[in-house]
């Protein structure tokens, strides 16, 4: 058997999650692999933004707040980390790891960074085929910030068989952090595409942390879920034919029933014959779900075909500025107020002729389900007493979004009466478009930072 747990889901994910994940699997006694997954669509273009202003910057922002509670105890147990928390820049993650290291008197620490997901100046976007899932966006009109392929599982586990303790990656696909140390780890062959979809649907079920263990799954009353404030992060015991039990640390609050496994089975699944991935295509239709104990479910039937020819690849470009502003109005007729603070700001956007897209939402009435131009806020007849929360959100160049900001801030005092409570942003946008381009463009390798080569 061959553990491997999830220590995060997402950028900014909680940061003392992985503890009991590593306690557990160190106190089984069989080394295993902890895996930190903080990459998301538009997190590599903000990455590259955060690298140009500092070289040393545009990894994962929350990494010495993941590792340094784990490394040592990892590093003692033979518990391989790995992470795409390199995000645009794995070599200054991985010194800053190092430096961690180094910090806890652990010298020695192999770390090796995965590198070649970075396609800027090595392809032409626009001589490639746009993923059917992004076709109905609009052009991008902005510059490229970054091109990243989502790479597969092979120069992870080669990485691991090379003797990495610690495996940096930037875009890889998701379920590939899995996957990889389960190849090196059970030398399964590559072209044994069963066991490569069984990796995978582990992966894919570890990837978003908390999220299989009850967290987006609790709904009080209907879906509840024991002390979510400390909800337990995902362990899969791996067996050598790819059969997995999906469980987590004793002690720790959440849940994993068949119900949590099923949810997160279907999410981010275009077709459920046909996942695809740099390493597999993974068919779900014969996977079956089988609770086998107290927050114990066996997950087997995952079958797999051939890769697909292409790699997803993410574009990312500078989009235009987003602005937003809210206000409160409390007490008696406050809707109604409300009402005409929306009223007054459409109205001072078209006097002075301000050239941005606009959004009003009354945080409550129909905030999540109505489109941009308020077309059920117009039929909504809410209680007139109460306590509203106005939200404005305007998009367009920087000097336009301002002004329409700053119209907001003046309901102060140019009315209705009453509001108060006034927050305001602006900052730039990121757009995100994928496409498919062809493997032959994309070349990975992993090395060992620190090391001779």
């Amino acid at each position: 058997m061959y553990r491997i747990g999830s220590g995060a889901g997402f950028s900014g994910d909680r940061i003392d999650a992985a503890q009991p994940v590593v306690e557990a699997i160190a106190a089984a006694g069989e080394g295993g692999a902890i895996i930190f997954e903080t990459i998301g669509e538009r997190t590599l273009a903000l990455g590259q933004i955060a690298k140009r202003r500092n070289p040393k910057a545009g990894y994962e922002p929350l990494l010495e707040q993941f590792l340094p509670p784990i490394l040592k105890t990892c590093v003692e147990n033979r518990i391989v980390i790995v992470g795409n928390f390199g995000c645009a820049n794995p070599r200054a993650a991985a010194d800053a790891i190092l430096a961690i290291a180094e910090g806890q008197g652990l010298p020695g620490v192999r770390v090796a960074v995965v590198e070649g997901d970075d396609l800027v100046g090595r392809v032409d976007i626009d001589a490639t085929e746009r993923w059917e899932g992004d076709r109905h966006l609009p052009a991008p009109s902005g510059d490229v910030i970054a091109v990243n392929a989502y790479i597969g599982a092979r120069p992870i586990a080669e990485a691991i068989c090379a003797g990495a303790q610690v495996v940096v990656t930037g875009r890889v696909a998701d379920p590939a952090l899995a996957l990889g140390p389960l190849v090196a780890h059970f030398s399964w062959d590559w072209d044994d595409l069963d066991l490569m979809a069984a990796g995978t649907l582990a992966g894919h079920l570890l990837e978003c942390g908390s999220q299989v263990s009850g967290g987006f799954f609790a709904d009080p009353g209907y879906k509840d879920v024991p002390d979510p404030a400390n909800i337990g992060f995902p362990i899969a015991e791996v067996e050598a034919d790819g059969t997995f039990v999906l469980t987590k640390a004793d002690g720790t609050g959440g849940c994993i029933d068949t119900r949590t496994v099923k949810e997160q089975l279907l999410y981010e699944i275009h077709d459920p014959a046909a996942y695809l991935t740099p390493d597999v295509t993974l068919d779900l239709t014969e996977v079956e779900v089988v609770a086998v104990g107290r927050d114990r479910v066996r997950v087997t039937g995952a079958r797999g075909h051939a890769a697909p020819a292409t790699l997803k690849a993410t574009v990312g470009y500078y989009g235009d500025w987003l602005g937003e502003a809210e206000i409160s109005y409390a007490g008696p007729n406050a809707f109604q107020r409300a009402r005409l603070a929306v009223t007054i700001i459409r109205d001072r956007i078209a006097k002075r002729a301000l050239d941005v897209t606009s959004r009003a939402d009354v945080i409550g009435t129909t905030s999540v389900f109505d489109d941009d131009g308020g077309t059920l806020f117009a039929e909504f007849r809410g209680k007139n007493d109460g306590d509203y929360r106005v939200r404005f959100a305007f998009g367009g160049e920087a000097a336009a979004v301002e002004a329409a900001v700053q119209e907001v801030n003046a309901l102060y005092c140019c009315g209705p009466a009453g509001g108060g409570g006034v927050r305001q942003n602006v900052r730039p946008r990121v757009r995100t478009v994928s496409h498919l381009v062809p493997r032959s463009l994309v070349s990975v390798s992993h090395s060992f930072i620190g090391e001779a080569p």
